[in-house]
């Protein structure tokens, strides 16, 4: 049967290299690990640091959930090394940050002025970023979820600027980096070569990744994802929780935090009211709220990523070494 409606005939847009594009974001954006910590008080990313301590000791996981500006922020070597001592099992992401990661390990630059492309009709048509679409169709065919065919593609292919890539680094170390996308939200979906059937059954294995991970977790940490986040949580805990009920153990008790821009009070353990329109920022009432009220702990910390993703990791040194 055929449909009845028209469609867009994707072969029509036109792409352009890389090479041709004005980027935001390049040279040394990505901060060193000696930088100096942050002039940023946040006692609550100690607290953290100590549960992820005490995770780690016991066996339990840590999982990071990160929005793109998360690497646009240049935390990358913090998080590689923060992975690389054991301190974080998973990280899951979103598709913009497998897109920046993909296009910081070719070439050291993304970010694009979306103002001034989409006057051009040239937003997000780059022929080189489009490559994703042929990893994550070849990594499908091999059994692999999204961030495993992105992760062993940087991870083994001649990428000049790999030893930033999270997802290279996450291949090396074994650390899943699990990517949740919706079609039509990221640029590369513009693309011919998009194949939806491909990406939604590797996005789908990462989604099952992701919950594999949460059933042996301690600590949950998000950081500027207000969409994804929060709901790629909500949906791996239900199931988590659905199984565990049924083999009759227990998992309520974990250590949240969320790192955003939002303005929120310190009892955040308690959600907004629906007459406050900081009800509807699912982070708080999903991640700080209602899926730690059975006997769990959330903090949250208002704060960029290039303060509270540092602080956190010196925080966590501190702690290791505390006569230092």
């Amino acid at each position: 049967m055929t449909g009845r409606y028209r469609t867009f005939d994707v072969a029509r847009v036109r792409l352009r290299p890389l090479a041709h594009r004005i980027n935001d974001l390049a040279g040394d954006f990505i901060l060193p690990l000696d930088t100096p910590a942050p002039l940023f008080s946040a006692p609550a990313l100690r607290h953290m640091g100590a549960a992820m301590l005490q995770a780690r000791a016991t066996g339990k996981n840590t999982v990071f959930l990160c929005g793109g500006h998360v690497v646009r922020s240049g935390v990358q070597r913090y998080l590689i090394d923060l992975m690389r001592r054991g301190l974080i099992q998973g990280i899951a992401v979103n598709g913009s940050v497998a897109i920046h990661d993909f296009e910081i390990a070719l070439q050291g630059a993304t970010t694009e002025s979306v103002a001034r492309y989409i006057r051009e009709g040239q937003f997000g048509l780059w022929e080189e970023t489009g490559h994703i679409n042929h990893i994550v169709r070849e990594g499908v065919q091999d059994g692999l979820g999204f961030g495993e065919s992105l992760g062993r593609e940087l991870a083994e292919g001649p990428y000049p600027h790999k030893d930033v890539s999270l997802f290279a680094a996450a291949w090396r170390l074994g650390v899943p980096v699990t990517v949740h996308v919706g079609i039509g939200y990221d640029i590369i979906h513009a693309h011919p070569s998009f194949d939806g059937a491909a990406t939604g059954a590797a996005t789908h294995r990462d989604f099952l990744i992701f919950a594999a991970l949460l059933e042996n977790s301690a600590c949950v940490c998000s950081f500027g994802s207000a969409v994804m986040a929060p709901e790629v949580f909500l949906k791996a805990l239900a199931m988590v929780r659905n199984v565990a009920l049924q083999e009759r153990s227990d998992f309520s008790r974990f250590t949240t935090l969320v790192c955003d821009l939002q303005d929120i009070p310190d009892n955040c353990m308690s959600e907004a009211p629906k007459s406050d329109p900081r009800y509807y920022f699912r982070p708080w009432k999903t991640l700080l709220s209602r899926t730690v009220a059975d006997g769990g702990q959330s903090y949250y910390v208002q704060g960029r990523h290039s303060e509270t993703i540092p602080v956190l990791y010196h925080a966590i040194a501190a702690l290791e070494s505390p006569h230092e």
